[in-house]
């Protein structure tokens, strides 16, 4: 099944790639994220493709997709929905609202309150909603990505780290190289459009069974008692640096042995490697660590400290 997982992969990966271009590592960070149940926490400047990556994954799977621009005003019921009164039968209906689907874009969270961040931080966790104190389930699909400005911080409101801590990945997305740019404009230039992204011929994946399949797949990798202590090495490590504030939760340790397991599937294996736990480490904890203040002031990143803590902690042979 595991070369079923990475046949899937490698197929959402390459239709993919027709319309994104150069960045091969945050469309398989996606993926982890899809075949792993979990969460995503999209970082990156405006003009990025963010928006299109996600619009293009969603339609290369057959899955359903709505997008949300968070904004200072936005409420609760905005997405989950509301009870609306029907005149013509006297009685109450569900309006749905846009969490009632497979795959949800979550477009700049940090500009709405912390009130309506709640909402749709219940429907991720618990993968339902309570409207007017009756419970409904949501998609067994459903993924969030939410997507944050690093550029933009006046009228907004940081998720909590508790919160944050929801999120199975923080993903990173940088600028192109001048070449990848250059490929961009001339995908342009070709006649793209991605305000007609069904205009673009997908090899679609049909078969509605095929992600669920591959999840299943996923939570029958095995993990063996040496890689577990190295994975839980890695997290505890955080909890005792110097320049740290405090270190990743519990949840962390879990969260990187669910994201390995869904790397190595994709890398066609029934098996999880230190590799492939030293590979997720980064979106993994980097929104899980809080750095001291004094660091901060010295130019040190999260990242920077998972670099040496990788480094620091020995890999089991």
């Amino acid at each position: 099944m595991t070369d079923y997982v990475s046949r899937i992969a490698a197929h959402i990966r390459r239709e993919t790639q027709r319309v994104i271009v150069g960045q091969d590592a945050v469309i398989d960070q996606i993926l982890i994220c899809l075949f792993a149940e979990g969460h995503a926490l999209v970082e990156g400047v405006p003009g990025t493709a963010k928006t299109l990556m996600v619009k293009t994954i969603a339609r290369i799977i057959g899955a359903g997709f709505n997008r949300i621009q968070f904004t200072p005003d936005l409420m609760p019921s905005d997405i989950t929905g509301t009870n609306v009164f029907n005149i013509a039968t006297s009685q109450f209906t569900l309006r749905h609202g846009p969490v009632f689907t497979d795959i949800l874009l979550a477009d700049e969270i940090n500009r709405t309150p912390p009130k309506t961040q709640a909402a749709l931080l219940e429907a991720m966790e618990e993968r339902q909603v309570t409207i007017d104190g009756e419970s409904h389930h949501l998609s067994p699909l459903f993924l969030v990505l939410a997507t944050e400005n690093p550029i933009e911080y006046e009228g907004t409101y940081p998720l909590p780290e508790a919160q944050l801590d929801r999120f199975l990945f923080k993903v990173l997305i940088s600028y192109p190289t001048f070449d990848e740019e250059l490929q961009v404009i001339g995908n342009w230039q070709a006649g793209f459009n991605a305000r007609k992204l069904e205009a673009v011929n997908f090899e679609v994946v049909s078969d509605p069974a095929t992600i669920p399949q591959c999840r299943a797949a996923v939570r029958d990798t095995k993990v063996e008692p040496g890689v577990q202590t190295y994975l839980l090495n890695l997290v505890r490590r955080t909890r005792e640096h110097p320049s740290l504030l405090w270190g990743a939760s519990p949840r962390a340790s879990v969260a990187m042995l669910l994201a390995s397991k869904a790397l190595a599937a994709m890398r066609g294996r029934d098996f999880v490697t230190p590799d492939d736990v030293r590979d997720i480490a980064h979106p993994a904890l980097r929104h899980r660590i809080l750095l001291r203040s004094e660091a901060e002031i010295e130019g040190v990143t999260p990242d920077s400290i998972l670099d040496e803590i990788v480094s620091s902690v020995e890999v089991p042979r």
